[in-house]
């Protein structure tokens, strides 16, 4: 494989990255609102909301340090650099050797203490309350998400997300029950990743439960612009990489060519409009959950996840 096509496919992804996240987010929204029997906002309401923002001066609180005006650059330079070694319409771009899932979760983890430490640095209650409760889920979603890790490399003898792709969609390891384990576990993580499980507080008037919005309290302008982008890419991080790993089919080869390149584009966007759809529905079925049971959901994704690994280990006859 030579090195241009490679390149040209990683820039390629990187674009349509940056400009199909926004609308992935407007598109889960109007699919709900139009599940709940509302009209919903045009998909296209995110792009509209960040070039506003992005025309504002951010406005800093009184005792915040350059803790404030630092962190959205980390997080958004971090969730990128991640959601770039996730494979999307193409296999084989410049940045597949280097997209470990390890690695992922790692910049995933730096993008998230950058969250928490931009909640914490203005010193308001509700900042600090969400940024506790943030830590505090993660302290059971990473675990989970290794132990996924763990199962879908013993399976396909790599964590290189390229790799599991491959070897789950032309290899033998076909529809094992470890690998359903696997993917029930990273779909919980997922959704307490991105913010997304219904939970609220009871009897209060903070909505919902204020872990992600309580962060962002004191953001605004540019620095809420770039919020909001990051957010974004890691939804379409984490949908990319569903398909990417249970969803297989379709993707491309980087020295396809423009031909190959749009069909693996129709399959790439055709997954992401599934589970984005699947997404929606969740959200507008899901009755809401106690904050105090988040840590449950999570804790029964590391027992699905635990399973799974040991599942595999009495299957492979390594126990």
């Amino acid at each position: 494989m030579t090195l241009f096509p490679a390149i040209l496919t990683q820039l390629l992804h990187a674009a349509l990255l940056v400009a199909l996240a926004p609308l992935l987010v407007g598109l889960v929204r109007w699919l709900k609102a139009r599940l709940l029997g509302r009209r919903g906002a045009h998909p296209l309401q995110p792009w509209r909301d960040l070039r506003k923002l992005l025309r504002k001066q951010p406005v800093l609180a009184e005792g915040a340090s350059p803790v404030s005006v630092a962190a959205p650059y980390v997080a958004l330079a971090a969730t990128l650099a991640a959601a770039l070694m996730v494979p999307g319409f193409a296999r084989g771009m410049a940045l597949a050797p280097m997209g470990d899932l390890i690695l992922v979760g790692g910049l995933l983890a730096v993008a998230r203490c950058a969250l928490a430490l931009a909640g914490m640095d203005a010193g308001t209650a509700l900042g600090g309350l969400g940024a506790a409760r943030a830590m505090g889920f993660a302290s059971l979603a990473e675990p989970a998400f290794l132990l996924a890790v763990m199962v879908l490399a013993m399976l396909a003898g790599t964590t290189n997300l390229d790799g599991i792709g491959a070897a789950l969609g032309e290899g033998p390891a076909g529809l094992r029950l470890p690998l359903g384990l696997a993917l029930l576990a990273l779909l919980a993580v997922a959704l307490a990743g991105n913010g997304r499980l219904p939970v609220d507080s009871p009897g209060t008037t903070l909505e919902p439960a204020m872990v992600q919005e309580a962060m962002l309290l004191e953001a605004s302008g540019r620095h809420l612009a770039l919020w909001e982008m990051q957010a974004a890419l890691r939804l379409a991080l984490w949908l990319s990489l569903l398909a990417a790993v249970f969803l297989p089919f379709g993707t491309a080869p980087a020295d396809a060519g423009p031909l190959g390149w749009l069909l693996g584009l129709a399959a790439w966007g055709l997954k992401l409009g599934l589970l984005a759809l699947a997404l929606a529905a969740f959200e507008a079925a899901a009755a809401r959950m106690r904050v105090l049971r988040v840590p449950e959901f999570l804790g029964a994704a590391l027992l699905l996840a635990l399973l799974g690994v040991v599942l595999l280990f009495l299957s492979n006859g390594l126990a």
